[in-house]
């Protein structure tokens, strides 16, 4: 359920996204006679910043032990919000295909909520208790652009890639009890995106959204903790919206 929720919120959000942007693209076309950067197109490698917003949340999958354990009744991830600041530098490689490396720093926090048959004294004797992850990741994305025509100042282009992770702020060696929830440093997954390119006079702006999957299972298990041994394994899921600015 939680799986089909979040397709139709990315369902929704491109198409909203669409309309806005063919909204814009006709005032714009009509505002800009001319060409902006008409030589951009010839150069062989350019670069940018970015700055973008995501929404991450865990996916889980649950040991033998979630059955066996009536303590924990419901342990359910939920989809937080982040941000995230980066750079970019892109390959020309033909008049379609571009090469981008996207390395950004994200700002993200993931959260589970359990559903206890019994009050958790730690938790002020509540029976709904969210553990929360704080990450601060460094991601190093590298993309192959599919771009199409450029239509007066306006271009749209689908992207593929693969992604390696670093989270600085991993907690999987902490011996603490408190630390619940223990997430390995590293990760990889592939990326799917669309976007779009606004030539302006000076720059090119670049809205896009994209889905970004971890494939590594980064749950440093723990059977001495309850709240970590009904879990297997977990796996991160991101949607990032960005705004990239291009000269």
């Amino acid at each position: 359920m939680l799986y089909l929720h979040c397709t139709k919120k990315i369902a929704l959000t491109l198409l909203i996204a669409v309309g806005f942007l063919n909204c814009t693209f006709a005032q714009f076309s009509q505002s800009q006679l001319e060409i902006n950067l008409p030589d951009h197109d010839s150069k062989p490698y350019y670069f940018g910043i970015t700055i973008a917003g995501n929404s991450t949340r865990f996916h889980t999958s649950f040991h033998p032990r979630f059955l066996q354990d009536d303590s924990v009744l419901v342990a359910e991830p939920t989809n937080t919000g982040g941000a995230s600041l980066g750079l970019s530098g892109t390959l020309r490689l033909s008049n379609r295909f571009q090469v981008r490396f996207n390395p950004q720093l994200f700002f993200a926090d993931r959260s589970i909520r359990y559903k206890l048959s019994y009050p958790d004294p730690s938790s002020f004797d509540q029976t709904e208790v969210f553990k929360k992850v704080e990450s601060v990741i460094m991601s190093f994305p590298v993309h192959v652009k599919f771009q199409s025509d450029r239509i007066g100042n306006f271009r749209v282009y689908t992207l593929a890639g693969i992604k390696g992770d670093i989270d600085m702020a991993s907690n999987a060696r902490a011996k603490r009890a408190e630390e619940l929830i223990k997430i390995e440093k590293n990760d990889w997954g592939p990326e799917f995106g669309i976007g779009f390119n606004f030539y302006f006079p000076t720059f090119i702006f670049s809205p896009e959204i994209k889905i970004s999957n971890g494939s590594r299972n980064i749950h440093a298990r723990d059977e001495n903790l309850r709240f970590s041994s009904v879990i297997d394994r977990i796996q991160s899921r991101m949607i990032v919206f960005a705004i990239h600015l291009e000269g």
